[in-house]
This record gives C-alpha cells, sequence and structure tokens, in this order.
C-alpha cells in the first residue's frame, strides 16, 4: 500500500499533467502521498440548513436555500459593475452581492430555481447580505452526505488555473475512492491502544471528510501526535546514539584555577541559579559522557561568568578551553569581559577573529598547539580547519541560533574524543520548542538576575509624545548616564529605513544639541562602526543612535536609557533583546517603546506583553503564539525551523510532552534499535529519513 502513495499525483481524476506541475511547484506535491498530507486549514459545517429569519450577524459561515426573486445591476466605477440577486426562503430576504462577474452570474443562475447559498452573513443598509456566496443548485446537493465542509489553502497561481479549495476538495475526494485497502499503520497498538488514537487510515478520511465535528478532532490528534512522535524519536535516538557512540573527558578534579577564582576573583555572590546550573555542568563534566548542554538565561543573568567557572574546571584537569560567539564584537567583549574577570590569575586567554592576522595570528595558532593558550575567545574563525589545539575539553557557543548544526560538529573535529559543549542563549525558548529544536540537548536555566540589579521599566509612548521623551533622556544624560535609540532596519526597505536614521539622527542632534552622538548602522565599513562603538563603550559620546546592530553584544553598564522607535515593526523576541542592552548597572534603566497612534490589535498586544512583563520566558511562549515557531528569532532564518505538517508546537504544548514521554519509553526498553517488537517503529523512521525532512536540523 506504501507504493501506492508512491503514484505520480497526475493519475488522480482532476489533476493531469498541467496541474500536477502547478501542484509541485506551488505546494510541493508529487505524489497520492504529499497529496493525503495536504491537510485542511478548518472545517465548516455544512449538515445545516438554516431559516433566513434565524440569520444573526455574528453568526460564522451558514447555508440557506431559497430562489432567486430578481437581479439587480449598479454601476462602479468604469465599466464595472456591482450585481445583487434578491433571495428568498419564503420566510425572509437577502441580498446575495458580487463586485466581479456580473454577466457570469447572470448568464449561469436564474431566477426561481431552487438554490442552496452559502456564505457568511452580514448586514448592510439594514439588510441581510452575503458577498461573493457560494451557490450550488439544490438538486445537485446530497444534504445527507455533506457534513463537516474541509477548506484547503490555495495559492493565486493556483486560483487563476482554477484550482480553489473545491477543487482541491474534490480532487481529495477522487484520491481516497481510489485508496480501496486501508492505509497501512504507522503505530503499534501497545501506542494507539493505550492513548485512544484512531487508525491512521480512519485519520487520514476523516481529516479530509468528517461527518462532524468529533472526527475532526479524532483524526488530528491520532495524525499530530505520530508527527511530533516521529520527530521526537528521532531527536532522542540521535542523542541516545551520540551518548553511546562518543565518551567524554572525564574532568574529575576541580583544582587552583577554579578555587582562586572562585574565592579572590568572583565579582559578586553567584545567585542560587548559577550555583545550580555549575553543579549540573559538574555533574556532566565527571560523567565519562560528553556534555551537550543548552544554558538559556536572560541578557544580564550571568551566562559567561558560568561558562568561565565551567572552563577553569577543563584547565584544571589539564585541557584547553574555547568559546565560541557571532560576531567579532561580541567576541572582543566576552575577551575584555574575561580578563577582567580573570585579574592576574595565570591563564593565557588570547582572541581569533578575522582581524586577527599577521605574526599575532601566527602566535595565537602556534600557542593552541603547544598548549600555552588555555583559553581561545573567537568567531567562526575558531572552527577553520588550520586551528588546531593541543588538548580541546571544553567549547562554549553563544548565540547558538547564530550556528548551524554542521558548525557545532566541527568543534568535535578538533580533539580525540569531542569536547564537552555548552551552548548559551540569551533568546529565551520555551519549553516545548526547546524540546524540539535542540531536544538532543540537556537544558539548564538561569532564571535569577545578580544581586542589585533593578527591573527595567518600560514605557510605552506615542510619535506625538516626542517633548516629553527628549526631556527624560536629557535628564538622564544630566545625572552622568547614556542611551540608545535604536530605529528598526528590515531588509526589504533597507533604503527607506537608513533614511529613517539618518532624518532621526538630524532631528535628535536639533532636539538635544548639547549631547554628543554616536551613529551606527549595519552598511558602515566594520572599520567606521567599531570607532563609534568605542566612543559610546568609552563615554565620550553619550546618546548612541543605531539601528538594530546593537541588539547582539554591546555592554555599557552606564546606559540606562533604551528608545525603540517604530517599536511595532519589531517581534517580541527581539524588543526584549534590545531592552536588555540597558539594566547592566545598579541605576534604575528605562525602555521607551514609541509607536504612532494607530495600532492593530495583535501590536497592541505585543508592546503590552513588553510593559508587563521582564521575564524572557513569559516573552517567548507570548511571541511563540502569536508568531508560530517558524517565526521565532533566529529560527526561521537559521534553517532551524522544521515543516511540521499540522502539529503546532506553540498550541501543541502538551501533544508534544506526550509524544516526547513515549517516544523516550521506546528508547529505554530498546537503546539498540533492534528488537523486533519496535520493528514497525524503526523501519518507519527510517523511512521518513529519506524523504525532504530536514532531520538534521531537527536535532
Amino acid at each position: 500500500m506504501f507504493d501506492i502513495l508512491n503514484q505520480d499525483v497526475q493519475y488522480v481524476s482532476g489533476v493531469g499533467p498541467k496541474r500536477k506541475e502547478i501542484l509541485k511547484k506551488e505546494l510541493q506535491i508529487s505524489t497520492y502521498g504529499d497529496l493525503l498530507e495536504y491537510f485542511p486549514y478548518k472545517h465548516v459545517d455544512r449538515s445545516r440548513i438554516y431559516r433566513i429569519d434565524e440569520l444573526s450577524p455574528d453568526m460564522p459561515f451558514v447555508q440557506i436555500r431559497g430562489k432567486i426573486l430578481s437581479f439587480e445591476e449598479f454601476s462602479v466605477g468604469t465599466r464595472k459593475k456591482r450585481v445583487v440577486a434578491y433571495f428568498s426562503d419564503g420566510r425572509g430576504v437577502v441580498d446575495l452581492v458580487w463586485f466581479s462577474r456580473a454577466q457570469y452570474i447572470t448568464r449561469n443562475y436564474s431566477v426561481e430555481k431552487d438554490y442552496i447559498v452559502f456564505g457568511r452573513p452580514t448586514v448592510y443598509g439594514g439588510r441581510y447580505q452575503f458577498a461573493h456566496p457560494e451557490i450550488e443548485k439544490a438538486e445537485d446537493v446530497e444534504l445527507s452526505a455533506m457534513g463537516m465542509q474541509p477548506y484547503y489553502v490555495t495559492t493565486e497561481a493556483m486560483k487563476k488555473a482554477g484550482i480553489t479549495s473545491r477543487t482541491m476538495e474534490k480532487i481529495m475526494k477522487n484520491l481516497l475512492e481510489k485508496l480501496t485497502q486501508p492505509l497501512p499503520e504507522t503505530l503499534p497498538p501497545f501506542i494507539t491502544g493505550p492513548l485512544h488514537l484512531i487508525s491512521r487510515d480512519d485519520a487520514f478520511r476523516k481529516i479530509h471528510y468528517p461527518k462532524c465535528a468529533e472526527d475532526t478532532q479524532q483524526a488530528r490528534l491520532r495524525l499530530k501526535f505520530e508527527e511530533l512522535f516521529y520527530v521526537q524519536l528521532n531527536i532522542l535516538r540521535y542523542a541516545n546514539d551520540h551518548r553511546r557512540k562518543y565518551r567524554g573527558y572525564v574532568f574529575s578534579h576541580v583544582g587552583e584555577h577554579f578555587n582562586t577564582f572562585y574565592h579572590e576573583h568572583l565579582p559578586f555572590p553567584l545567585t542560587g541559579a548559577q550555583k545550580r546550573v555549575i553543579r549540573e555542568i559538574r555533574k556532566d563534566m565527571g560523567s565519562g559522557q560528553q556534555m551537550n548542554r543548552l544554558l538559556q538565561g536572560d541578557v544580564g543573568s550571568g551566562k559567561t561568568l558560568v561558562a568561565l567557572m565551567s572552563m577553569l574546571i577543563a584547565l584544571d584537569n589539564g585541557y584547553q578551553a574555547c568559546i565560541m560567539a557571532p560576531t567579532e564584537i561580541l567576541a572582543e567583549q566576552h575577551l575584555q569581559t574575561i580578563r577582567e574577570l580573570l585579574g592576574d590569575m595565570p591563564v593565557r586567554t588570547e582572541l581569533l577573529t578575522g582581524v586577527v592576522k599577521g605574526k599575532r595570528r601566527e602566535a595565537v595558532m602556534q600557542g593552541l598547539i603547544d598548549g600555552s593558550v588555555h583559553l581561545l575567545v573567537g568567531t567562526h574563525a575558531v572552527i577553520e580547519e588550520n586551528v588546531q589545539f593541543k588538548r580541546l575539553g571544553f567549547a562554549v557557543i553563544d548565540e547558538q541560533h547564530r550556528f548551524g548544526v554542521a558548525q557545532r560538529a566541527k568543534l568535535w573535529s578538533k580533539s580525540n574524543n569531542p569536547p564537552h559543549v555548552l551552548v548559551m542563549t540569551a533568546t529565551p525558548i520555551p519549553r516545548t520548542l526547546a524540546m524540539t529544536l535542540y531536544g538532543d540537548l540537556d537544558v539548564s536555566v538561569i532564571d535569577e538576575l545578580p544581586p542589585g540589579r533593578k527591573p527595567i521599566q518600560t514605557i510605552h509612548k506615542f510619535d506625538n509624545q516626542l517633548h516629553s521623551l527628549y526631556t527624560g533622556i536629557r535628564k538622564q544624560i544630566q545625572e552622568g548616564r547614556q542611551a540608545y535609540i535604536v530605529f528598526p532596519l528590515i531588509k526589504e526597505s533597507e533604503k527607506i529605513d537608513l533614511k529613517n536614521l539618518e532624518e532621526g539622527f538630524e532631528t535628535l542632534r536639533e532636539a538635544l544639541p548639547e549631547m554628543r552622538m554616536s551613529k551606527v548602522h549595519g552598511k558602515m565599513k566594520p572599520a567606521e562602526k567599531d570607532a563609534e562603538m568605542a566612543k559610546f563603550v568609552s563615554g565620550e559620546t553619550q546618546i548612541l543612535v543605531a539601528t538594530t546592530v546593537i541588539e547582539v553584544g554591546v555592554n555599557v553598564p552606564n546606559a540606562s536609557v533604551m528608545v525603540i522607535m517604530e517599536a511595532q515593526r519589531f517581534g517580541l523576541s527581539q524588543l526584549h533583546q534590545l531592552r536588555g542592552r540597558v539594566g547592566r548597572g545598579a541605576d534604575q534603566s528605562y525602555c521607551i517603546l514609541v509607536t504612532p497612534y494607530k495600532l492593530s490589535a495583535e501590536t497592541r498586544k505585543r508592546i503590552d506583553i513588553m510593559c508587563e512583563t521582564n521575564d524572557g520566558f513569559e516573552i517567548a511562549e507570548a511571541d511563540l503564539k502569536l508568531r508560530g515557531p517558524g517565526d521565532l528569532e533566529g529560527t526561521a532564518q537559521s534553517g532551524m525551523a522544521f515543516d511540521l505538517k499540522i502539529a503546532d508546537i506553540a498550541r501543541d504544548g502538551q501533544l508534544v510532552q506526550l509524544a516526547r514521554d513515549e517516544a523516550q519509553k521506546i528508547i529505554d526498553n530498546d537503546p539498540n534499535c533492534e528488537k523486533n517488537e519496535y520493528a514497525l517503529l524503526w523501519n518507519r523512521l527510517q523511512a521518513l529519513r529519506k524523504t525532504n525532512v530536514n532531520w538534521s536540523a531537527i536535532s
């Protein structure tokens, strides 16, 4: 039966060679199986006929039965006509309205014939009307068989070729009639039974042709669970294989480096969360298995300190350590922070980025080979083939979503055994997403800020309140603080945005003439950009006017004001990242979100969430619900998003957990993937891995 699912889609009645090409181009549908997995995005109840006197304006789509009494045409502009059909069921009259295709309507529909009309009722001029309704002859409709009507997403190119949602519905019906044998099962009874899941064959038939709402619920549950289950089974199998295959260096010794730092150089007492995370990391490093741990923590929560103390344990055991950052600015900042923290300790810390050249670069490379460089800070330059270590035992990757899986794997080749890996991110990731995006990593969370930090106050201002905004900025700067003013830079409208930045800069100079300002954007040459940044970091300039190039990696504890212009154009995660640039010192800090007065409901919700909470995890959960996983900062852009056909990680959190629990049971019972009772699962997983799903990105 799997063979029939691989058959060419053109052989389904209603498709043919031309439509096959369109389906392939627009929806990547080539086979019966692809078509079957093209799920409807909603279902509408077509099982009931309403009377006109039962209609109310808040109703969704409904159907009524009756006759067209007469047509009337109205001219709207040049050569355009609006057609109105007066339609009655004997108990009332409604208007059926079309704003195009006037000739088609009057030619194809007749007065006094019995029709079923389907659409959304609205009130206009005190009368009910249906705009562009679906109309069918009553004699052609088998009401008892209508049930819930599926609706399929269609593109403009499909519509031009006559492939509407209704066409897809008919094609799907033809396909299901072709599949006379039940579809083979992909989940064994010991999973489907206890979870009360319907069969796979039932699920596919009910998702496309449900008789009632319960059918769609049962079908969705079964298909979503299966999709999430195989994603989780793949991730857990990968993690299990990895643990068995790669032994880790055993760092059993906590010695002079760690203890000297802890007792003499610690800038402030560790928070309870930092202590907990260090204990988790120490346990991993002593287990004999290679550590793969994700460290999540908001901006300013002290992740770098935890990473440094973990690297010192590697040094105490005779190994080198490295930290890899996504940008040169961030790498240089890590180097500066680490050197300041270590003070006069005998730890040679070096930088390796694109700007490190000539003799300086040679000295660093030689120091890595002979072991005299203990700790390396760098960008992706660290994973270049010619960079060799004497004994690399611990690697930290900062802002993981900027690095691909393949790049992460290159680190492993730098050592006989793969080094222990600590992945850090300041973008809080909701649990359900972390379970899937980073499912092969153990997760640690720093959920406390260091002592003395005050929560940032977030204020929403409209763009007609700039005078009071400038007064607030002036007051902060007169008290010796500094401010960021950020303008959006979105690739699609780069020229307009740069113009806005330039104009904004001039306006600010006029409004605050006594202030010294720097200006930074991504189109500047690196040296120019770094020079302007350096002026702000040193305090030479008081205001940094910038695009989002400052989102990651600028640490100025004296900056207490973050103004985000046109804040409605930023996503929640990005707003939160930008806000995290302030609040790094002991002073009260402020984030001001500036928007126009007119905002959509969703945008207003985003701004409200930012003003209500500083909790990055709360914000990430809200972002996931508002925008979906593929859109989250750093997932869609980096190839880490994955193509789920029916499940939704944002809304199916409980199902993700259930799927993971079931997958974990399988791994626990059959770690070597060899028991006969699980053969169905391993064979299915292997078949899925051969399809176009980017499984390596998922894991």
